[in-house]
């Protein structure tokens, strides 16, 4: 075998490693890109969860604060009646009677608890009456207004009279007083005694008799 021969024998395996060695660069470059962009993808994500994850927490921070400002409103809540120790009370606007009830030492043997609702929300300068056992006070209160002792300011604040000083309305009953209570809670105060129309069972001929004794303000 002459020099010129084993040269062109090397030469051609020579092309052959070179191919081989670039199909393998080849093989290895569309191997490895898909795992890379896995990478960033997953990078990616990993971001935008730490982002999320420091915005909750942002949020969570500045949630009670404005939770606590929501319920820092106090209103002044009058109970009277068959409580242990009637008075003026503050409290808070999300209160209920069953708060205001507490505050005064609660009930007393003699009390009525079908005279009152305890899941009713309280509003400021509301009068809660706890009637005694066998106390008619819805009969006693309208008899007054009939006989002319009821002045304006006796009207009934239709915004903010509980179930028993709604009842000594004329022709309101526990039913309606209860429908009246449950409206102003869902659609807020009424504006005008006419708005009490808006409530089932309250015509206008039934306004019409008892406008001269609700007021809104």
């Amino acid at each position: 075998m002459n020099w010129k021969m084993l040269l062109e024998r090397l030469k051609e395996n020579l092309k052959l490693v070179i191919g081989v060695g670039l199909v393998f660069i080849l093989v290895v470059f569309f191997y490895l890109r898909p795992m890379t962009k896995d990478t960033d993808d997953a990078l990616a994500v990993s971001s935008q969860s730490s982002i999320a994850a420091k915005t909750d927490q942002s949020a969570d921070k500045q949630t009670p604060d404005k939770q606590k400002s929501e319920t820092s409103k106090d209103i002044m809540v009058d109970i009277k009646g068959a409580v242990k120790k009637p008075a003026v009370y503050k409290v808070s606007s999300h209160a209920r009677v069953n708060d205001v009830v507490a505050l005064a030492g609660g009930l007393t043997d003699q009390a009525d608890i079908k005279s009152i609702n305890l899941a009713q929300k309280v509003t400021d300068e509301m009068t809660i009456y706890v009637a005694s056992i066998g106390e008619d006070v819805t009969a006693s209160e309208v008899k007054q207004a009939e006989q002319g002792e009821a002045t304006t300011t006796d009207k009934v604040n239709i915004n903010t009279a509980d179930l028993a000083k709604l009842q000594t309305l004329r022709g309101v009953g526990a039913k309606r007083a209860q429908d009246i209570i449950d409206y102003r809670e869902q659609n807020g105060p009424f504006k005008t005694p006419e708005d009490l129309g808006n409530v089932k069972g309250f015509g206008e001929k039934t306004i019409e008799k008892l406008k001269e004794s609700i007021t809104v303000d």
